[in-house]
């Protein structure tokens, strides 16, 4: 087949783990090849438009911006750092004709370097390494190269592969060079010209067919209160054009006249309207009301379907619904009713392809499966934050069956930390039937350590791991593959205090209760019968009095009144509160509250239910 190329352009994915600096090097691309103004206002991480990604300092959504460099335009996707977000990873992989490698001078690589690498090997990529932050103190250059070469060959990559390009660089100043510096050093050149270079010699042009027909493959979603649902889509083949007729091929296999309204290409950071658009390029249409990820464009003559993307399978698993707790609905202009909580999460679907939301046996509630808890977590804030009412159940591992026994998943986990810790962690580990495979001593005072582990063991680890290490350690994990069910995990020694009637919290009952466990309210907060108020220190539940008061007497006491001192309580975070709940325990979640309930509020009930099921597995 006759081959041509665009050799004006170069469509390119920065995929990193997360915090090795892919946001920050866009940034220094976009000012170095003149997107913005001198004296334009611009935000640091200025990809990263969404809050909760400025909050959590980690890309969340794949996005993609255009550079002009030297009569060429690089299109750049900056992809998440995180595996929980695989799904955007895999459709940024798909617009792109080669990878920028971003692995820290320090850290070197780490599991979600090893995540999206993979992806990017196992798509055919070109990769240029770049060894960012080499101007760390701690920076150690060399073994860091030699640890990526290594998980090159661990990956099976192939000899084209692993002969990849290396540029250091610090994207905080803007700086890159092919030639490296000494530990903590900044680049011999003086901006990022080198890594312009490289990616105009390494990533290849697009490459296309002349005499095929248009096919543009849809691999994300947008929308604009203007113009609708928005599509980006890379052309892989033919033109296409603002106001023409197009064949639709939907995912069901169905096909469509519809007509191409808007038509706009990214320069810098904005959309604007384009007239026309040909192979390689990455583009945004509107018109199609109802079009999907993995949809395809094609020449109404000639249909030509390109295949769908397929994304890694769901491994956590969490039941979500509305808020069936005492106190919903009294928070002015939430959302509380099935059919709109319905809604939001068929909302989702049509963007996120790497979640799936199930039917369970109550009309409002839902099994959503997503990759991780972060994932699900995200999902769960941002519909808080639009004004949802929810209530949220423990999350659970997706098992499946295989050779007819039950498996589950399991995960890759990297744990840095100083060396005084090995026995805590180990300890930690092992209550959750973690495996070492491999311990290294940087001679640094600070160990890594690689462990299997099953992923339900890992669901609450991060809070006691980071209290064990007073701060200090670092954990990363990433999706391994399936084994045979370990077996029972206890993961939470303690049990929790529960509220046996409504009311206020008192200080008064709060003092008295503080020294039977750690308490998660403050006094004057509204509790109901079944809300659990804080953690008992042992390993049973306790149902508490905590809105009892001092009785009051015309006697006064001969000593003056005992001033009562309250340990602050400990306020959860969404994600900790996901950590901490058992498996009759939910999360109740509104606009302004995080509350932690029992599933059935009545302790009788609650004992009725606990004896049926001891006499079920007796």
């Amino acid at each position: 087949m006759p081959i041509a190329t665009r050799d004006d352009l170069r469509n390119v994915a920065i995929v990193a783990h997360v915090d090795h600096g892919k946001t920050t090097l866009v940034d220094a691309m976009l000012w170095q090849s003149g997107a913005f103004r001198e004296n334009q206002d611009v935000d640091e991480r200025v990809m990263d438009s969404n809050d909760l990604e400025r909050e959590k300092g980690i890309t969340i959504l794949a996005k993609n911006t255009a550079v002009r460099h030297g009569g060429m335009t690089i299109n750049i996707i900056d992809t998440p750092g995180h595996a929980d977000f695989g799904g955007e990873v895999e459709r940024g992989l798909s617009m792109v004709d080669g990878v920028v490698l971003l692995v820290d001078a320090s850290e070197g690589p780490l599991p979600q370097t090893r995540f999206v690498l993979r992806k990017a090997l196992a798509a055919k990529l070109p990769v240029i390494l770049v060894v960012n932050k080499v101007d760390r103190p701690d920076a150690r250059i060399a073994e860091v190269v030699d640890e990526t070469y290594e998980l090159f060959m661990d990956l099976d990559a192939s000899e084209d592969q692993i002969d990849f390009p290396i540029v250091y660089a610090s994207a905080k100043a803007g700086r890159a060079s092919l030639t490296k510096p000494e530990d903590g050093g900044l680049p011999d050149s003086e901006d990022l010209e080198p890594l312009f270079q490289v990616i105009r010699e390494t990533i290849p042009a697009p490459a296309y067919d002349p005499d095929t027909p248009l096919r543009a493959h849809v691999t994300n979603l947008d929308a604009s209160s203007y113009l609708g649902r928005i599509a980006l889509c890379r052309v892989h083949a033919g033109q296409i054009k603002k106001g023409q007729q197009v064949a639709w091929c939907k995912h069901d296999g169905t096909i469509e006249r519809v007509k191409i309204t808007e038509l706009m290409m990214t320069e810098a950071l904005e959309r604007k309207p384009a007239e026309q658009a040909g192979p390689g390029d990455i583009i945004a249409i509107a018109g199609i009301p109802d079009i999907m990820i993995g949809d395809t464009l094609a020449d109404p003559e000639d249909p030509r379907p390109l295949p769908f993307i397929t994304v890694d399978e769901p491994a956590i698993s969490m039941t979500l619904g509305v808020n069936t707790g005492p106190l919903a609905g009294r928070e002015k202009g939430t959302k509380v009713t099935a059919r709109l909580v319905k809604d939001r999460l068929d909302r989702e679907l049509v963007g996120n392809v790497s979640i799936r939301v199930l039917p369970t046996d109550r009309p409002d509630s839902w099994e959503v499966q997503g990759r991780g808890e972060l994932a699900l977590a995200i999902l769960v804030e941002t519909m808080r934050r639009e004004g949802y009412e929810l209530t949220i159940g423990k999350p659970r591992v997706v098992t499946r069956e295989i050779d007819g026994k039950l498996h589950e998943p399991v995960e890759h986990l990297t744990v840095d930390a100083p060396e005084e810790y090995l026995g805590a962690i180990t300890q930690l580990l092992a209550v959750r039937k973690g495996r070492m495979e491999q311990m290294t001593n940087h001679g640094t005072g600070w160990i890594r350590m690689e462990f299997i582990v099953p992923a339900r063991g890992l669901i609450g680890f991060r809070t006691e791991f980071l209290t064990e290490t007073r701060g200090t350690g670092i954990a990363h994990q990433v999706f391994e593959g399936y084994e045979p069910w370990f077996g029972e995990l206890r993961t939470r020694p303690t049990g929790s205090l529960v509220s046996d009637r409504a009311g206020a919290a008192t200080a008064y009952a709060m003092f008295n209760l503080q020294e039977r466990g750690s308490l998660f309210v403050e006094p004057g907060t509204e509790v109901y019968e079944g809300m659990i108020v804080g953690e008992n220190s042992r390993a049973d539940d306790m149902d508490v009095n905590i809105t009892k008061e001092k009785q009051k007497t015309n006697i006064r006491s001969s000593t003056a009144e005992t001033f009562e001192r309250l340990t602050p309580p400990r306020v959860l975070s969404l994600e900790a509160a996901l950590e901490f709940v058992a498996d009759d325990e939910c999360v109740e979640l509104t606009p302004n509250a995080i509350r932690l309930r029992k599933v059935i509020l009545d302790s009788k009930e609650r004992e009725r239910a606990r004896a049926r099921a001891k006499r079920g597995q007796a």
